[in-house]
C-alpha cells in the first residue's frame, strides 16, 4: 500500500505535541513524587492519585512518537539509502550538539553555582560524565536512552517498509496480534509466553501500530467513542494496576511497552485522528483557533529538541525551586520547562547553520 507523500497533517502535529508534553510531565513526575509517598494507603490521598496519574496512565509519550515514525514513514516507496540518509542525520546531529551543549552548560553551573550534575572537575571525572552524557547514565541525561532506541529502530524500519509496501492491512493485523500478545506477557504479567515471538516485540511493533491505525478504514477503529473506551478502560487498568502493587515506600511502575499503555496509545491515536466526528464546537474565533494551531505546530516542530534539553532544565529548576505544596511545585516544574525549552529553540532557530542542529523540524 504505498502512500504518496502529504502535505503536513493537523492530528499528526497534534499528537507530536501531545507526545512530548506527556514526556515532561512524567519527567516531572519523577522528581515530585517522594512528596506524596507516605500518603499510599487502602485509600490513597487525592495527591497520591494525581501523582500516580501522571506518572503512569501519561506514559504514552515515547509510544507515540514510535507509533508517529511508522505513520509517516511506512507504507511509502524509498530506498535504505533514502530513507537513512535522511532519518538518521536528523536525529544523530541534535544529539551530538546538545549533548555538548547541555554537559558543557552542567558542568559550568556545577563548577560556579554548585548544582549537583557533577561534584569533581578533574579531566578524567569530566570526560567520565560527558561520556554518562551521551550513554544516558548521567543525572539529567538518562533520557537520552531514546535517541539509541529510536536508532535501532530506524535501522530495521526499511525491512518492515519492503514488507507493508508489498502487504494488505489484513498482514499488519497478523502481525500486531502477536505483537499486543508479547505485550501482555513480556511487559505486563512478565510471565514467558511458550513460544518465542521476539521478533513482534515492541519498540517496532509501534511503529507498525501508527502505520495501520492511520490507514485502517475498519468503521469501529475510526468511531472516536470506541477510542475514548479505550482510554478510560485503559487507564483505569493501569491505576487498579498501579495501586494494588504500591506500597508505602515504594511506586508500582507500568512498562511502557505493557498492554495497558499500548491499548491507551492506540485510543489517543485514534481519538486524535477522528476528533472531528465528535462535533465539537468550541466557538473558538478564527484568530483563537490560529494561534491554538500555531502553539501545536512550534511544539510538534521543537519536539525533539525539546526532548533533549528538558532534562538540564528538570534539573535546574527542581534544585533552585523551594518547595511549597505540591500541585504547585509540580505546575511549576512543567510550565517552567516547556516555557525554556521553547524559548530556547525558537531562538536557536534564528541563528544560522545553529538551526540545523537544535532538533526543529
Amino acid at each position: 500500500m504505498a502512500v504518496e507523500k502529504s502535505k503536513r497533517i493537523f492530528y499528526l502535529d497534534a499528537l507530536r505535541a501531545a507526545a512530548i508534553l506527556s514526556v515532561i510531565v512524567v519527567h516531572v513526575y519523577a522528581v515530585t513524587r517522594m512528596h506524596v509517598m507516605a500518603e499510599y494507603s487502602v485509600m490513597p490521598s487525592l495527591r497520591w492519585i494525581f501523582s500516580q496519574i501522571t506518572g503512569n496512565c501519561f506514559r504514552f509519550g515515547v509510544d507515540l512518537f514510535l507509533m508517529l515514525a511508522g505513520a509517516l514513514s511506512l507504507g511509502r516507496v524509498w530506498t535504505i539509502r533514502e530513507f537513512l540518509g535522511k532519518r538518521i542525520p536528523r536525529i544523530v546531529g541534535p544529539f551530538i550538539f546538545w549533548g555538548l551543549v547541555a554537559g558543557i552548560i552542567a558542568i559550568v553551573i556545577s563548577y560556579y553555582f554548585g548544582f549537583k550534575f557533577i561534584f569533581y572537575f578533574d579531566i578524567n571525572s569530566i570526560l567520565s560524565f560527558m561520556r554518562g552524557v551521551f550513554m544516558a547514565t548521567t543525572s539529567g541525561f538518562t533520557s537520552y536512552w531514546f535517541f539509541w532506541m529510536i536508532l535501532g529502530t530506524y535501522l530495521i524500519m526499511p525491512i518492515f517498509n519492503k514488507w507493508l509496501l508489498h502487504a494488505d492491512l489484513a498482514e499488519a493485523e497478523y502481525f500486531l496480534v502477536f505483537w499486543l500478545i508479547t505485550c501482555l506477557f513480556d511487559f505486563t504479567i512478565n510471565i514467558d509466553f511458550p513460544i518465542k515471538l521476539s521478533y513482534f516485540t515492541s519498540p517496532i511493533g509501534l511503529v507498525v501500530l501508527g502505520y495501520y491505525l492511520r490507514h485502517t478504514e475498519r468503521e469501529l477503529l475510526n468511531n472516536p467513542y470506541f477510542a475514548i473506551a479505550l482510554i478510560l478502560i485503559s487507564a483505569a487498568l493501569t491505576m487498579v494496576n498501579v495501586t494494588m502493587n504500591s506500597t508505602t515506600s515504594q511506586f508500582h511502575t507500568v512498562n511502557r511497552y505493557s498492554i495497558f499503555l499500548s491499548v491507551e496509545v492506540a485510543g489517543i491515536f485514534l481519538l486524535f485522528k477522528n476528533f472531528h466526528k465528535l462535533n465539537i464546537n468550541l466557538n473558538f474565533s478564527s484568530r483563537l483557533d490560529k494561534l491554538f494551531r500555531r502553539i501545536v505546530f512550534d511544539i510538534a516542530k521543537y519536539s525533539y529538541g525539546i526532548y533533549l534539553i528538558q532534562g538540564l532544565f528538570l534539573c535546574i529548576y527542581a534544585q533552585i525551586l523551594p518547595y511549597h505544596e505540591f500541585y504547585t511545585n509540580f505546575m511549576e516544574i512543567f510550565i517552567l520547562i516547556v516555557i525554556s525549552s521553547m524559548i530556547t529553540m525558537y531562538l536557536l532557530e534564528k541563528v544560522p547553520y545553529i538551526n540545523k542542529v537544535i532538533g526543529a523540524k
